[in-house]
């Protein structure tokens, strides 16, 4: 895929997920819990590569920050989600183990990273494993969807996906 091509569909998934941030969150505790970003994540990580999931993900969680729909915990969450999928999917080939390397990232990684945010630069008191459940649960949610769009993306053969990307290693380093 092009560097063109990778850039519109980074950008149509950043509108994507700052305009579905005011429909589709769910404020528990003083989080936004927002499995679109998941789904997004997820889609990212195994059609365009880290550098350009990393920065969906971070242009989002700004744009959602900036617009109200979202908390600074969608930053270190969101980024490390895409992150180890991206990793994930580019060493085994396997979907399921970007959905896997998003729910780990988010879910374990991300919510260990929001804590020192919660308790030093917000003041608030969490708990160090408070995180771990809204942010799994956010993300199995997510991840889930996101491969089920892609296994729709190979079994239709969307142009934007080749099949054949799915049977062999991900070669394409723009």
């Amino acid at each position: 895929m092009r560097k063109t091509q990778k850039l519109t569909i980074t950008a149509m998934m950043i509108a994507i997920g700052t305009l579905s941030s005011n429909l589709f969150y769910i404020p528990i505790g003083f989080t936004k819990v927002f499995p679109v970003q998941h789904f997004i994540n997820v889609l990212s990580a195994v059609l365009l590569g880290p550098y350009y999931a990393v920065a969906q993900a971070l242009c989002i969680s700004l744009l959602r920050n900036i617009m109200g729909t979202g908390s600074v915990f969608a930053f270190p969450g969101s980024m490390v989600g895409a992150l180890l999928a991206s990793l994930l999917f580019l060493k085994t080939n396997k979907m399921y183990m970007a959905v896997l390397g998003e729910i780990i990232g988010t879910g374990i990684l991300g919510a260990l990273l929001s804590y020192p945010i919660a308790s030093l630069f917000l003041g608030q008191k969490a708990t160090l494993f408070g995180f771990i459940p809204l942010f799994i649960f956010s993300s199995i949610v997510g991840a889930c969807i996101g491969a089920i769009i892609l296994s729709v993306f190979i079994k239709n053969r969307v142009a934007v996906f080749p099949p054949s990307a799915v049977n062999r290693k991900y070669t394409d380093k723009n």
